[in-house]
């Protein structure tokens, strides 16, 4: 069988449409409505394509209990793509997976993001879903910065699955994927790809670690190869926030304690001038 066209994902976006944002997996509280968007691509390049019809929809709630949704076709810039709608009624993380057969492109792909809710309500983003290839985070997958490590444990049937290619791409609106695309082609033109998709792989007991150095939507996905049938992937899809506090700030606080720091050192050095200047004075009024 030959090797899946990795490039592609499956996008799970929880804001309706393909202008998502971290934000949009949280749900600010119980009762929040998700229109979850599902579109199938390269999301790196922002190219897509239609997404196939053979798709399962479910959610684990933070309690452990799952449950079925049912996609409906919608239209994404030309392209069909599917709709789910889900109502947060707990408070913690819940799980959103996709299992999607995309025969065109040789893969069976499974993919797993969140949405959480609930202040200090940190239970459910590491469960176990049951995937046939899942990747399970070490890393809590929200709450997290540019430039933060992103580890995990991918299987297989529920089993270690070792010396795996675990590819890892960011999410770029269209505009933005242009413009980088195009970059990329020019200032490497020998394989512009090597820039799209980053690739590491498991050790030999599953675990594998990456570090995403830019704010945005990322996609982190484990391939398992097979004698007979199309590859598996499991994916984790999770949201990077921006630098916090950010550099500008961290530097006014820096340049405010330096001028601070400095005011110091010239008041003191006049109140050392005004002693030894009364000290002077004194001595020639003795002589």
């Amino acid at each position: 069988m030959k090797p899946a066209e990795v490039t592609h994902f499956t996008m799970v976006f929880p804001g309706e449409d393909m202008s998502v944002k971290p934000e949009d997996f949280i749900a600010t509280e119980v009762g929040e409505t998700k229109e979850i968007i599902i579109a199938w691509g390269h999301p790196y390049e922002h190219v897509l394509f239609d997404c196939p019809e053979n798709l399962q929809v479910h959610v684990r709630k933070p309690d452990g209990t799952t449950l079925e949704l049912t996609p409906t076709e919608t239209t994404i810039q030309g392209h069909k793509a599917y709709k789910v709608s889900y109502t947060v009624d707990q408070k913690g993380d819940s799980l959103i997976y996709v299992r999607l057969v995309a025969p065109e492109h040789g893969l069976i792909d499974y993919t797993k993001t969140f949405i959480h809710c609930g202040l200090e309500q940190w239970k459910g983003w590491d469960a176990d879903v049951g995937q046939e290839v899942e990747v399970i985070p070490y890393t809590r997958p929200y709450g997290m910065e540019e430039g933060f490590v992103f580890s995990g444990k991918a299987l297989y049937n529920g089993q270690e699955l070792s010396n795996a290619t675990v590819e890892v791409e960011k999410y770029h609106q269209k505009e933005r994927a242009e413009e980088i695309v195009s970059e990329a082609e020019e200032k490497y033109p020998y394989d512009p790809p090597m820039m799209y998709t980053r690739v590491t792989k498991t050790n030999s007991d599953g675990d594998f670690s990456y570090t995403l150095d830019e704010p945005g939507i990322w996609y982190v996905g484990a391939t398992k190869e097979v004698e007979v049938g199309y590859p598996r992937r499991g994916v984790f899809q999770l949201p990077i926030l921006e630098e916090f506090p950010t550099s500008s700030e961290s530097g006014s606080s820096t340049t405010g304690q330096l001028a601070g720091v400095s005011s110091t050192l010239v008041y003191s050095a006049i109140g050392v001038a005004i002693i030894a200047l009364i000290i002077a004075i004194v001595a020639v009024r003795k002589k």
